[in-house]
């Protein structure tokens, strides 16, 4: 079963963080290396609160270390709380400016939010530091596809394709880029590359769940369901 697009390459991006095979217990957690992997360990469980409480405790005791500061803050935004995330993620750039994981999870709870124009720059920045991050492009398509500048999403999902070229989702978003400027004729031509990568793309029971975590509106789903069914 395939990760989220950006779920997955925010992980990828932290792991530095030397992950143990056994995660502490709580009792025996005592450096911050100890409550960043039971954090991570309680995320992965579902346990949010929890891996937050976690990784606060891991950044009280290590708050030089950027990537702490990123897991806390993508699990904030995981938990929905998008404001806390924001701050945690905003206090990671400040201690390294040029922390390109801080930024492209930063761009993320932007887009979440609504706040397009800042998801458009902060992910700019982030595709400048790092030219070929497609976590970077994905996600300057689908903001840029909500604001209407559909030729500059269909570019950037294009280029994160080209980056990684065995994930559907910047297929996807240039699908609905291709279909809502017109072109649907290319759009299902696109919609079927992705779904030649993984079948499930037909079901839109399927796409409801897994297009939500992969930062698509309720709008962009909708035009996927359009591409499907028409």
């Amino acid at each position: 079963m395939k990760l989220p697009y950006h779920t997955k390459s925010t992980i990828l991006s932290c792991l530095f963080l030397t992950f143990a095979f056994i995660c502490p217990s709580v009792s025996a957690a005592t450096t911050a290396s100890d409550y960043r992997q039971l954090g991570l360990s309680y995320r992965q469980q579902g346990r949010l609160a929890e891996a937050i409480a976690a990784m606060q405790k891991s950044v009280e005791l290590e708050p030089d270390n950027i990537g702490g500061r990123v897991n806390l803050g993508w699990t904030q935004h995981l938990a929905g709380t998008e404001k806390e995330a924001a701050q945690s993620l905003l206090q990671a750039i400040s201690k390294k400016p040029l922390f390109v994981p801080a930024y492209n999870a930063l761009g993320i709870v932007y887009l979440v939010q609504g706040n397009l124009t800042a998801a458009v720059l902060v992910h700019t920045w982030a595709a400048i530091l790092k030219p070929d991050d497609e976590v970077a492009y994905y996600n300057l398509s689908l903001a840029l596809h909500r604001l209407k500048i559909y030729d500059l999403a269909i570019i950037t999902a294009n280029s994160s394709a080209s980056l990684e070229p065995n994930n559907p989702h910047p297929l996807v978003a240039a699908a609905i880029a291709y279909w809502d400027s017109g072109n649907k004729k290319t759009a299902k031509q696109v919609y079927e590359k992705a779904v030649n990568l993984d079948s499930r793309y037909r079901d839109t029971t399927f796409l409801s769940s897994n297009l939500k975590q992969a930062a698509f509106s309720t709008n962009q789903i909708q035009i996927v369901n359009n591409i499907i069914s028409k």
